[in-house]
């Protein structure tokens, strides 16, 4: 008996000490995904609570319970396996903190690091601590104290990492200053540096690396990677990649809060700006679209009085931004506007990209060609076209420039996968980038037309009213099927495919992500085309 609790013993707890160890790692990332601000992680906690608290740790309590008042009345080694046996079925498995279904990788970072390490400890205190009181009862009862204390590293994960970074906040803010000091200097002794800032509720990402590709047609061209658009991405940007070399520096300015756009400009004040659209994108913290245009008018404020803005005058809220610049202002419009300096007319679009005639200030007109998708993409095209104006490009070379830039992964991202065409839109949804990934969609093949998608989120008391419309917006599309992940999650789509009267055949509700693809590999064929929209990993439930 006592080698097969010892042999049990160290399966339990190896599955426990691995559940545990994947749990703290998953509330790291969701910690770093929230921008390293305790007080959005706590809300993220508050409306993920399935997550916090799962029903293994009901288990694991209830054994422990169990097994304390049944060792006085029973086999104590019999009680010891019993638990050991349920400990291991309840705490096998982890599939719900896996990080193969990630958006945004867990990235190891200085900061990463100096946060992982105490909330570690912090979560090794309790299974020590269990596991020396165990040791000291002696077996079998002691089991269930070493076991209890790998319960509470456990279930006390999300916790161990806002301990955690409650203990580095002092340490962290000393170094985010000394970072943000470092950059400034950087910048004010690289005195000829022209620095331009994106921002917008959609599409600064992509516009971003379409202006750093036009412009290399002339520039010595430094753009950020990826979504490096909070302070912190800055500095690293400034601090660690600018070199003397570099004539352009291109940042892309992202805004969560009131207030986060003033701090993105004081570490680096824009030569030339970019507005590219004021959208419903993080209503939940900003509350109305008027207080997101505000805020990211600053950035307009910001730049320097000598310096080009340029704007979207198809967007109301952004047009009206040119009453808030110092400098020149330049208006782009994919809809014909009358007051537009550059305008792009004749688009069309087939599984090869875009095509599209540009006219600028001069009134020459040359036909663009790009590997994106979707108009909006046309309209990032077009903004960054006019940056190139403004900085003495003609219209004919950013043509040719044009033709190189590349899909940015998870964005209108097309892929072949044996057969089937693949359009891949899973990183960001939001409501103008959703139907028009549908257009897409929707005139694209001569097979079945696919589309996977949990809906929108981050869109505030508008969430369930633009998912249930995006719904309706679907019913109209002619779609062949119809992939819903989440049933709670996509409720509001599936009322507003209900009220179109869609047949129930042409629409499926799964749980996951997996689920889905399961079932389209049974149903797909050569010549379908799919979309998936918006962001789809596993580990969140959806």
């Amino acid at each position: 008996m006592t080698i097969v609790l010892v042999l049990l013993g160290v399966v339990a707890t190896s599955f426990a000490g691995w559940r545990a160890g994947r749990r703290v790692r998953f509330f790291l990332h969701i910690f770093q995904l929230e921008t390293y601000k305790l007080d959005r992680y706590g809300r993220w906690l508050a409306d993920h609570a399935s997550l916090v608290v799962r029903p293994s740790h009901g288990v694991g309590l209830a054994v422990l319970g169990v097994g304390s008042l049944a060792t006085a009345a029973v086999d104590p080694a019999g009680v010891a396996l019993g638990a050991l046996l349920v400990w291991t079925g309840a705490f096998i498995s982890s599939r719900r903190y896996r990080s193969d279904q990630e958006k945004k990788p867990f990235a190891l970072t200085a900061r990463m690091t100096r946060l992982a390490i105490p909330t570690g400890i912090l979560a090794l205190l309790p299974v020590a601590g269990g596991g020396l009181y165990g040791w000291t009862l002696g077996r079998p009862t002691g089991v269930l104290w070493y076991l209890g204390g790998f319960l509470v590293a456990d279930l006390g994960a999300p916790l161990w990492t806002g301990l955690a970074a409650a203990l580095m906040h002092p340490v962290e803010t000393a170094i985010q200053r000394g970072f943000k000091r470092r950059a400034r200097r950087r910048l004010q002794a690289h005195s000829d540096l022209s620095v331009i800032g994106i921002t917008g509720s959609y599409g600064k990402t992509s516009t971003k690396f379409i202006v750093a590709e036009l412009l290399r047609q002339k520039y010595n061209v430094y753009a950020t990677p990826s979504s490096y658009n909070t302070p912190m991405g800055l500095c690293l940007a400034v601090n660690e990649h600018l070199t003397p070399e570099h004539q352009v520096l291109v940042l892309e300015y992202g805004i969560r809060y009131p207030g986060d756009m003033d701090e993105l400009c004081d570490i680096a004040e824009p030569d030339a700006s970019v507005v590219t659209t004021v959208g419903v994108a993080h209503l939940e913290t900003m509350g109305t679209q008027d207080r997101i245009a505000a805020e990211k008018g600053v950035l307009v404020e910001r730049t320097a009085s000598d310096g080009p803005t340029v704007l979207n005058v198809d967007d109301e809220r952004v047009a009206a931004m040119a009453d808030r610049a110092p400098g020149p202002v330049w208006r782009v419009s994919t809809e014909g506007h009358p007051d537009a300096d550059l305008t792009a007319t004749h688009i069309r679009h087939d599984t090869s990209g875009t095509a599209f005639d540009v006219t600028d200030d001069t009134g020459t007109t040359v036909s663009f060609e790009t590997q994106l998708l979707g108009r909006h993409n046309v309209l990032n095209v077009l903004l960054s076209v006019t940056i190139g104006r403004s900085m003495g490009l003609r219209l004919r070379q950013m043509a040719h420039a044009a033709r190189r830039v590349e899909p940015i992964e998870h964005r209108l991202q097309l892929r072949e996968r044996g057969d089937v065409t693949v359009i891949d839109d899973a990183f960001n949804s939001n409501p103008v980038g959703a139907r028009n990934a549908v257009e897409i969609l929707s005139e694209m093949g001569d097979g079945q037309r696919v589309i996977v998608t949990p809906g929108m989120v981050e869109l505030g008391d508008r969430q369930w009213s633009e998912n249930k419309k995006f719904g309706a917006f679907l019913a109209e599309q002619g779609l062949d099927l119809m992939v819903l992940v989440g049933p709670e999650q996509t409720a509001p789509i599936q009322e507003g495919l209900s009220g179109a009267d869609v047949p129930e055949e042409r629409v499926e509700v799964v749980a996951s992500l997996t689920e889905a693809r399961e079932m389209l590999e049974r149903r797909l064929g050569p010549g379908d085309v799919v979309l998936y929209e918006n962001d789809l990993p596993d580990q969140y439930g959806v």
